[in-house]
């Protein structure tokens, strides 16, 4: 059966009442849950052994009950826990062995900086309700093929978004999740015609309310008490808070003048 969000199972599905089904027929029972997974985002998974669907002598891809619950555990774990394929594909193998596994349950948030005003921050889950801790999938880093297959971008658009410096990859070549969640949000404002040229201003701001806190703080990090240095970090932390707060503020405030 296949599983639902909460992690049941959904009862009398198409995949369990049909045959083996062609990709676009996994498509239409993956987007009730997954509305924006495409048939790219469906090869790329079984390029990466993720999902192995039997061919017909011709070459058409037929999927069976276990391979559409197989694809809809893939995408929950990358949705709901940012973990990157390889840990995934582990997970899934240790499942195949019929091992038990553990993964990072969703909480609400209890850092300021992880919701502020109901907006997601980088540090969540993308549904704004499964933080990523210290010991969870932030250590891990995504590769560009992955990148790629999360925002449904070709590696044009990518790089495009590199060279106004929205994203980048990190000294290993990797991205971590607060670089995954701009990308995701990049990709988003990008479905309503928002380009990276457009951004660079939101990009700017960015940067210079970092550098106000950075002028605050600065002092106590520079401090030979480690508690003082602790402190700084806790101050840092509040001040973004803040700052968060006031640009969501600003920007409503500003759509009612022009809405109006």
């Amino acid at each position: 059966m296949l599983p639902s969000r909460s992690g049941g199972a959904r009862k009398g599905t198409a995949a369990e009442e049909s045959g083996p089904m062609s990709i676009g027929a996994v498509l239409n029972l993956l987007r009730d849950e997954f509305p924006e997974v495409t048939v790219s985002k469906i090869r790329f998974l079984e390029s990466e052994g993720l999902v192995e669907p039997r061919r017909t002598p011709s070459g058409y891809r037929k999927f069976s009950a276990a391979d559409v619950e197989r694809l809809s555990r893939v995408l929950r774990l990358q949705r709901d826990h940012y973990l990157p394929l390889r840990v995934i594909k582990e997970q899934l193998e240790a499942l195949d062995r019929g091992e038990e596994i553990s993964l990072p349950g969703p909480t609400r948030p209890s850092d300021p900086l992880d919701a502020v005003d109901g907006i997601p921050s980088p540090s969540t889950g993308p549904d704004g309700d499964a933080p990523i801790g210290p010991d969870g999938p932030t250590t891990t880093r995504m590769g560009r093929a992955e990148l790629l297959a999360v925002t449904e971008v070709d590696e044009e658009r990518l790089a495009e978004w590199e060279s106004y410096g929205l994203i980048g990859p990190a000294s290993d070549g990797g991205y971590d999740a607060d670089t995954v969640t701009v990308a995701r949000i990049v990709a988003d404002l990008g479905r309503y015609g928002l380009e990276p040229r457009h951004l660079r201003v939101v990009k700017a701001a960015a940067e210079r309310e970092a550098g106000l806190i950075e002028q605050v703080v600065a002092p106590l990090r520079r401090h030979r008490n480690p508690q003082t240095r602790a402190h700084a970090e806790a101050t840092a932390r509040e001040l973004a808070t803040l700052a968060v707060r006031l640009h969501a503020a600003l920007v409503r405030s500003a759509l009612k003048t022009h809405l109006h």
